[in-house]
């Protein structure tokens, strides 16, 4: 588990428009704003990331960066952003089962055809821009993920009001 207040494992992923992603790289003036998602073969992921493809703007108004992030191959990723209703929502793919450890991911096994061998289940984790944890949730299905106005609102709040992360003792 990452505790709020320390640094975020690195991270380096391709994207499914052929450019690769990097946090290190992210230059946000609040937050990144890090989506994992199970992957093609997840209907609630599709709602939620389409969910959230239509609140992008939003975020980045607050000066956050956000990315969605699967342990999908390549192909499944790009069938997902060729299916999906996320146009503008940056896709990460190829994360590892060993990769997504490291952020405390849940893990899950496939248990139909659909699904991959091995998957991280949802978390969504927000990310100073000193790569520094400020929240995260973890889930260990695909249901109960937080609300995309609720984080919103809390990044407001947050900004505002200077409030610091907790929760790192």
């Amino acid at each position: 588990m990452i505790k709020p207040k320390t640094e975020v494992p690195k991270i380096e992923l391709p994207l499914i428009n052929d450019t690769q992603w990097n946090l290190a790289a992210q230059k946000s003036e609040s937050f990144t704003v890090l989506v994992f998602y199970r992957g093609l073969h997840c209907p609630v992921c599709k709602n939620y990331l389409e969910e959230l493809a239509k609140r992008l703007k939003d975020f980045t108004d607050r000066g956050a960066h956000v990315v969605a992030i699967s342990s999908d191959s390549e192909a499944r990723a790009k069938k997902s952003g060729k299916e999906w209703n996320v146009p503008e929502l940056p896709i990460a793919h190829g994360l590892s089962i060993e990769e997504a450890r490291k952020w405390g991911l849940f893990v899950s096994k496939g248990i139909k055809d659909s699904e991959p061998d091995a998957f991280s289940e949802p978390g969504v984790f927000l990310v100073r821009p000193d790569h520094t944890l400020y929240a995260s949730a973890v889930q260990t299905m695909p249901f109960a993920r937080p609300d995309w106005d609720d984080i919103l609102n809390a990044i407001d709040y947050i900004e505002k009001n200077d409030y610091p992360a907790r929760g790192g003792e």
